[in-house]
């Protein structure tokens, strides 16, 4: 049966316009401008009616079973549920669920333990089709683990496996490049002047020498794995020839505008953290997301620790960066879709999936009305 959206302001590619959209099992059939005057119409209000958002990072789903330090939550199905609503209330109709194989250090000794039992969690509610959303696993590569290549066999040949990246986090390179940033982010979850200087130097100890036989292991590995591969956090240009090198397709969060730069001349797409775009700047002292979008070289956002936060930046762009809405909201739809390689979905179009998000704004707040996956009301 035919479902119609009527009085609606349709976020196209290229504008948006006010409009009726029609779906039906599961996928768009039409696009019109104008009113619907059929009974069976449904008054969006005026609403702004755009694709579904696309979340390609998302760390959203260990909060979920770590709801405190040190606090297991014992049923992880019910875990993974909590998240799935998490994302489906954010206006997300598919979501990359970034699992860490590796970095489990005194501040995150829990990942060892729940590191199977998040990939198990998400396989089983795809399998079992518990989920309103879209899941897929982004598996986080740790490459100053040692254990990483025994993590990675683990997670080989799951069938929500679609995209890995290649993390290197250790002190005084990358994200943690100043230390003294590393050190702030360690005492606000709860480490002491004394600990604070150990795990550092604990880090540094444990990544020598892993890093190096992990990048090479892992670039053979993913070579034939079929998988969206990503680098993570790079800073320099060196870095960003390091992704081009393995295959990378995608720099995730580049912590400089150098960066970033070389990305686009390299021919790899930018992803920036939402949260980045939100607050204005990086919790850790990299290039503001804003700056790289004024700049033209921000190609997609993902929700990093905020799942809200992927529409709230977007929006914000139109704001703070000069960009107009159908290329804020591109950046959260139909780019993250071409990155991931997804070709039924992230644009208003007829043939392609129904998965809708209907918002209305609140001054500059979005608050989301209503969420379709595939044609089906989930929020």
């Amino acid at each position: 049966m035919d479902v119609i959206l009527t009085n609606a302001r349709l976020v196209l590619e290229d504008r948006v316009v006010d409009g009726t959209l029609v779906h039906s099992d599961g996928r768009i059939r039409a696009i019109d401008e104008g009113r619907s005057h059929l009974p069976a119409a449904l008054d969006c209000e005026g609403a702004y009616l755009a694709p579904g958002l696309i979340d390609l990072h998302t760390d959203a789903l260990e909060g979920h079973f770590v709801p405190r330090p040190k606090v297991i939550w014992p049923d992880a199905r019910a875990a993974a549920l909590a998240h799935d609503a998490q994302m489906a209330a954010s206006g997300v109709t598919t979501v990359y669920d970034a699992i860490c194989a590796g970095g489990f250090d005194q501040a995150k000794a829990d990942r060892r333990a729940l590191y199977e039992v998040m990939l198990d969690a998400v396989d089983s509610g795809v399998e079992r089709d518990l989920f309103r959303v879209d899941h897929r696993i982004h598996l986080r590569c740790e490459l100053t683990d040692r254990t990483l290549p025994d993590l990675v066999d683990a997670a080989l040949g799951r069938p929500t496996l679609a995209l890995a990246s290649l993390m290197d986090h250790t002190p005084g390179t990358r994200q943690w490049r100043n230390v003294e940033h590393l050190k702030v982010y360690l005492s606000g979850i709860g480490k002491g002047g004394a600990d604070i200087d150990a795990e550092v130097a604990d880090r540094i100890e444990r990544a020598r020498g892993a890093v190096a036989d992990n990048y090479s292991r892992m670039v053979a590995l993913f070579a034939s794995s079929g998988l969206v591969l990503s680098s993570h956090d790079d800073t320099t240009p060196e870095h960003v020839d390091e992704a081009v090198a393995a295959g990378c397709t995608i720099s995730e969060f580049p912590t400089t505008m150098d960066a970033a730069r070389a990305a686009r001349d390299s021919g790899l797409a930018t992803i920036g953290g939402a949260p980045n775009v939100v607050r204005g700047g990086s919790h850790a002292g990299g290039v503001s997301m804003r700056d790289l979008a004024r700049e033209g070289l921000l190609d997609a956002l993902a929700s990093d620790y905020v799942p809200a936060s992927l529409l709230q930046a977007a929006l914000a762009l139109t704001r703070t960066a000069g960009l107009t809405l159908p290329d804020a909201l591109a950046l959260v739809t139909s780019a993250p879709a071409r990155l991931a390689r997804l070709e039924d979905r992230g644009r208003l179009e007829a043939g392609l999936r129904a998965d809708l998000v209907r918002f209305r704004l609140a001054d500059d707040t979005p608050r989301i009305d209503e969420v379709f996956v595939a044609g089906r009301r989930v929020f």
